[in-house]
């Protein structure tokens, strides 16, 4: 049995590794792990391979960045070629990057199974990108492995026929567990005692002068009370400077390698983010999360887990960050099947 599996940035890594990783005992399957090179990230070294215990990929497609049609259409063409190569069983998307939809539609037209792993989430907000990506991929998908009872219910709601839809927990969640124990041995000596861990990288958040405006202002008054640690995308950064605004109040940081994150992450008072994964991670570690958005994808993070939607409301933010001072923030629960063993629920759905 051939299993091809397709990435295209950091965070399809982290949902890749705990499949690949559970297939390795299946003798009779052979897999092959195609990076599209969407996302070029410094911090994939040698070491991020060996922590995920996965193998540097088999295929680097070296897309490059580009206006979403352009690269969806790169990664198409350069991935036909390998797929007629290689005739797959089934290839793997993960997520919802331009990647996986890419792959998901030469796939469809070849005839070729997909299991799109991370089905069935929403947002409901079709001015993502994201958010076509998701719903095109799981019209195509043969196989749809979802994190959450909301993902099944979405699908439904769309059509898709329930044999299709299995429900397997969350394999972000997976790499998190696994990785955790040596996060939480990283060098703590330089952070402050208690701190607010922020990330920023929505369009929507840091292309818009105002919007951008708003928030440091509302970062700097977090920071009369919480020090704020932000480790800073390089675009954000050029935004900062482009709109000229002065963030030398807060600590910013180089973007950081997983690991390094994860352990800023799970010793943090608070996190404040735009980021889907971060929901998700916060949730499991049971740490306060203010997410700069309106809306969400992972619902389930809300409805059960720590994460609070402030939007670009800075009272409703301010309202927030007393709590978590106060030591009333929301308390959460993990959802079920958040549990460290979803990569093994697939490989034994594609064994079988």
């Amino acid at each position: 049995m051939k299993v091809l599996h397709v990435v295209g940035a950091r965070p399809n890594f982290m949902k890749v590794a705990p499949v690949l990783n559970a297939l390795k005992s299946r003798k009779h399957v052979v897999q092959t792990l195609v990076h599209t090179g969407q996302h070029y990230d410094a911090n994939m070294s040698e070491v991020f391979f060996e922590q995920l215990c996965i193998p540097a990929p088999d295929v680097s497609l070296s897309v490059g960045s580009g206006t979403h049609a352009r690269q969806t259409a790169e990664i198409m063409t350069r991935f036909e070629p390998v797929v007629l190569e290689r005739r797959p069983d089934i290839v793997l998307v993960y997520g919802d990057v331009n990647s996986t939809v890419a792959a998901a539609l030469v796939c469809a037209k070849l005839g070729i199974r997909v299991g799109h792993v991370e089905a069935g989430l929403r947002s409901f907000d079709r001015s993502m990108p994201e958010e076509i990506n998701r719903l095109v991929t799981d019209q195509l998908a043969d196989a749809l492995y979802t994190p959450s009872e909301d993902g099944d219910r979405n699908l439904q709601r769309e059509g898709i026929a329930p044999e299709k839809i299995f429900r397997v927990g969350n394999v972000m969640i997976d790499s998190l567990v696994r990785l955790l124990p040596l996060a939480q041995r990283q060098n703590k000596n330089s952070l402050p005692e208690r701190y607010a861990l922020v990330t920023l990288h929505r369009p929507a958040n840091v292309d818009d002068g105002a919007a951008l405006k708003s928030i440091l202002q509302s970062l700097f008054e977090v920071n009369r009370d919480l020090s704020v640690i932000f480790p800073a995308h390089p675009r954000t950064r050029q935004r900062i400077s482009d709109f000229g605004l002065n963030a030398g109040q807060l600590r910013l940081v180089d973007p950081l390698p997983y690991i390094d994150f994860l352990g800023l992450q799970s010793r943090a008072a608070v996190v404040i983010t735009d980021s889907g994964g971060i929901q998700e991670e916060t949730t499991y570690l049971g740490i306060p999360c203010l997410t700069l958005r309106e809306n969400t994808e992972r619902p389930v993070t809300v409805s059960l887990g720590t994460n609070v939607l402030v939007g670009r409301d800075p009272d409703k933010l301010r309202s927030e960050l007393l709590l978590v001072l106060a030591g009333k923030a929301k308390k959460g629960t993990v959802p079920p099947l958040w549990d460290g063993h979803a990569g093994e629920r697939i490989a034994s759905l594609l064994a079988d």
